[in-house]
């Protein structure tokens, strides 16, 4: 019988000022946290903030060596230009990923709820819980570590497809694989 393969995957929740980042070993059926933290910007101007989230994240990847990357997609929000600041952050993360040659796929925050807590509609705290629970964490993560690394988990359990059948790198539109 032939021994499952660990996929190691790095979860980003992205943000202009803080970047969560969750890494995880999926070994057959079971997950193990590896680590997780955030990158922060700080403040000052955009491009200089830009750069410092693609340089952690890079340094992440380094140490960490993912083979695969999941990352969670902006959403529409009432403020346009915090839709675009947050797509730039979004940008840097999924470019630091591909420079290293790592898979990316995305994911809705509806869709890692689900996958995580079992409600597309669930709190802030309730991912955290369940983050905790699934790792067996000893502690609380960072809200935004808790994302990244729900979006990891997310990854882990729907991105490895049906039985074999890969579905990284595509898309859910109706609930459908497209």
């Amino acid at each position: 019988m032939n021994k499952p393969t660990r996929i190691r995957i790095l979860g980003i929740d992205p943000g202009l000022r803080v970047t969560g980042f969750g890494v995880i070993d999926k070994t057959g059926p079971r997950l193990a946290y590896v680590t997780s933290g955030c990158v922060k910007s700080g403040q000052g101007e955009l491009p200089e903030r830009i750069k410092v989230l693609l340089e952690g994240l890079r340094e992440v990847i380094e140490t960490n060596h993912p083979d695969q990357a999941a990352i969670e997609k902006v959403f529409v929000n009432v403020n346009p230009q915090s839709t675009l600041l947050l797509g730039q952050a979004r940008g840097a993360a999924i470019c630091a990923a591909v420079l290293a040659c790592v898979p990316v796929a995305e994911y809705t925050a509806l869709q890692v709820k689900l996958a995580v807590v079992g409600v597309g509609k669930a709190g802030k705290e309730q991912v955290q819980m369940m983050v905790k629970r699934l790792l067996a964490l000893p502690g609380d993560p960072s809200p935004d570590a808790a994302d990244a690394l729900a979006c990891a988990i997310c990854h882990a359990h729907a991105g490895q497809g049906m039985g074999a059948f890969p579905t990284l790198g595509r898309r859910m539109k109706n609930g459908r694989l497209v």
